[in-house]
Order: structure tokens, then C-alpha cells, then sequence
């Protein structure tokens, strides 16, 4: 997946490196060597995307119930829409939607005032009854369905060709992407950090970027930033090829239980967030969370509880305790710039986020204000309203 060939040593200077290579950190490299910023490094332990950019299908929204994320998500649907053109790579966008499905009067009444906020900012999201809900997605029951929120913007697409699709176009503008390759420590003075030691050499460097998704607390340690970041498997499945075919449904979530499907290939892809999942790396795929899932289905779309599948993946969350992304410029180490920590919302914001990072980088001003998403809200003890971590 690699654009660019693994280096025995890597580049003695450089005036970014960036610690991460997946989808944030390849869409930060493009957003700044689009920008004209040289000399970029980014630093990847194993492949391009190898970790949590790694997963088949990732939604894409702007349906949240705050501003902030609204208009993270927006920006980057436009950009995700804008691909083939820029940076010019098919990331076989649908467009299906997303719809919610809501079980409670409670559920119903927040997502109505969300939806009337996601209107303002131009986001053409909808509430539907329990029959439209069963005619936008078949599959779904109408027993015991209060109510749905309908996205009809939104949809999914291919984490795997984003992550190519910004590496290749960084790699034409000269950043060197440093595969297989591991960072061991950093060096500090003072108020910044001047070097990145790695396994294949150190990088001298003006400015550190950490993308390093569920692993960042570790590099924050690095540099004496604290990033309140922890690891939480997540786990998905995909069915065997249906016939008849699925039909086209949209990106179908039980709000209540965090369950959710949509089509994949020529069959579904199952997934649910198990509320009992620990902290930890552990990425070994157990098929024995889907009889979870297929508890919650059997009322809600109960012809999907005895499908067969076909084998799944597992991956990790990087959350935070308010589940809401870290992004910023360290004030202790002023050369050092963060964006982690998005609890299952990287993938679809980072058009957005790579923009931002640059617009740090080169101090200007964001178009989005991502002050409230400073690392320093947890000691201040200022954390922002917990967003749904479904997906």
C-alpha cells in the first residue's frame, strides 16, 4: 500500500514530522505540502494505514449533536464528495445516508433538537416515522420504533483508498513517507522538541505532529504531553454473498445499542459497540460478540439475527473521556501538534482535521474553531459534551 519504497535510514532533518500513518496522518502531509510546506517525514511503524485507518468500510457524516462536530463532518463530506479531483483518487463513496433508529421518546426529542441544529448549519438531515424508516431500510422492524433520524447526505466509504489516495498525491509533492518504521523516543529542550529517534535513525526536526491514533498517550509521554487516550477493540463482521442481493440501504444504526449494518460488497457488514470491551491492544477477531448483535436484531431487523457471515476484522477506538477529539498545539511544547483521540469518528472528519493541522502549522486562523478540542480541557477539567461513540 506503501507509495513510496521502505527506507534503510531515514531523512537526518526535517522541518515537519509527522508520527502516524493513517488517515489523519496522510491528510495532514498532503494538507500541508499542498500548502508548500518541504521537508515533511511521516513516520509509520508498519504499513500505511495498518492500524485503525485499516478497517473496510468507515462512515461518513455530519449528523452530531453539536456544532463542532457538525461542522467537522460537513467540511469533510465536501471533501470526500471533491476526491476524484482532489487529491484525484476513487474512494468508492455511497451516498446511501444514514438513518438512526430510535426507540424511545427521549431518543426522539434529542434528535429532533439535533436535526433542528444540524438544519442551521446546512446539513439536510430529517426525523421519520417508524414506516418511512421501514421503507428507507427494509430490513428494519417497525414494532417497538418510536421514531428514526434520516442523513440522506451522508453514507461510507473506503478508509483503505483515502489513505492512498492522500499518500500517493504527498508523495508526488516530495514527502517522504518512512514505512516500517518505529519511534523510540524524542528529544526535548526547553520549550520544544528538536528530535524524533526512530529504529532507522534519528530526524533532527522544527515541528512534531502526533496522528498516532489509539497509541498516542505513548507519544505524548514522549514529549511530556499528556493525551488522555485509551485503546477499546471494536469489532465487525461481514455476511456471506446474499441472494438475492441486498438491497441499497442506508448506513442503519439502533441508537439504543449501538448495533448497525449496511451493505458491503455483495453481502452486509454487521457491527456493535460490546459496552464490555476492555482497554487494550488486542485486535484478535472473536465471532462470539456477534451473538450481541444478533440479540439486538432479532427485534429490530430480525431477518439479519440468522444470517450466516463470513469471517470479520477487529481494530481499535482511540477515546477520550468525553469522547470528542484532542486537537491542538501543545502550550508546553510549542512544537508539538496533536489530532487523536477521535473515539470513532477519525475517518470521517479528517479532510477537515488535515486542514486544521496545517492552519496550526502555518499559524492561521481555522475556518473551524477547535479550541474547545484542546488536550488542556481535561486538566482544566473542562470536557465538552460526550458525543455517540456508535461508529
Amino acid at each position: 500500500m506503501s507509495p513510496s519504497p521502505v527506507f534503510s535510514t531515514v531523512p537526518r532533518t526535517a522541518d515537519v514530522v509527522i508520527i502516524g500513518g493513517g488517515v489523519m496522518g496522510t491528510s495532514i502531509a498532503f494538507h500541508l505540502a499542498e500548502a508548500g510546506v518541504r521537508d515533511i517525514v511521516v513516520v509509520e511503524r508498519g504499513e500505511l494505514g495498518c492500524g485503525s485507518s485499516g478497517k473496510p468500510i468507515g462512515g461518513v457524516r455530519a449528523h452530531f449533536s453539536d456544532p463542532l462536530n457538525i461542522e467537522l463532518g460537513h467540511r469533510s463530506l465536501r471533501a470526500f464528495q471533491d476526491f476524484p479531483e482532489r487529491p484525484g483518487a476513487d474512494i468508492r463513496l455511497d451516498t446511501v445516508g444514514y438513518l438512526f433508529l430510535l426507540t424511545t421518546e427521549q431518543q426522539a426529542t434529542d434528535f429532533e433538537a439535533a436535526v433542528r441544529l444540524q438544519n442551521s448549519l446546512g446539513v439536510p438531515s430529517r426525523m421519520t416515522g417508524p414506516d418511512e424508516a421501514h421503507r428507507l431500510c427494509p430490513y428494519v422492524s417497525t414494532d417497538a420504533l418510536v421514531a428514526a433520524a434520516h442523513s440522506p447526505a451522508d453514507g461510507h466509504a473506503r478508509p483503505a483508498l483515502v489513505v492512498q489516495g492522500y499518500a500517493r498525491a504527498a508523495a508526488r509533492a516530495g514527502v517522504v513517507l518512512a514505512t516500517h518504521t518505529t519511534v523510540t523516543g524524542l528529544d526535548t529542550a526547553g520549550d520544544r522538541v528538536t528530535a524524533v529517534h526512530t529504529d532507522r535513525g534519528r530526524i533532527d526536526c522544527a515541528t512534531v505532529v502526533c496522528a498516532t491514533g489509539a497509541w498516542s498517550a505513548r507519544i505524548g509521554d514522549m514529549a511530556g504531553v499528556p493525551l488522555p487516550v485509551r485503546p477499546v477493540r471494536r469489532q465487525l463482521a461481514f455476511t456471506v454473498p446474499l441472494t438475492p442481493p441486498a438491497p441499497r440501504i442506508p448506513f442503519t444504526i439502533d441508537f439504543s445499542s449501538s448495533a448497525y449494518f449496511h451493505n458491503s460488497d455483495d453481502g452486509l457488514l454487521f457491527g456493535l459497540a460490546d459496552p464490555a470491551e476492555p482497554d487494550g491492544f488486542d485486535t484478535t477477531w472473536t465471532p462470539q460478540w456477534l451473538e450481541l448483535f444478533r440479540e439486538v436484531v432479532r427485534h429490530r431487523a430480525p431477518a439479519l439475527a440468522g444470517m450466516e457471515t463470513a469471517g470479520g476484522w477487529a481494530g481499535l477506538y482511540e477515546v477520550t473521556p468525553d469522547h470528542n477529539a484532542l486537537i491542538g498545539r501543545s502550550g508546553e511544547v510549542v512544537n508539538f501538534l496533536y489530532a487523536t483521540g477521535f473515539s470513532g469518528h477519525g475517518f470521517l472528519q479528517a479532510p477537515a482535521v488535515g486542514e486544521i493541522v496545517r492552519d496550526l502549522y502555518l499559524d492561521r486562523t481555522p475556518r473551524v474553531d477547535v479550541g474547545p478540542l484542546s488536550a488542556d480541557r481535561f486538566r482544566e477539567g473542562a470536557g465538552i459534551r460526550p458525543e455517540s461513540h456508535v461508529v
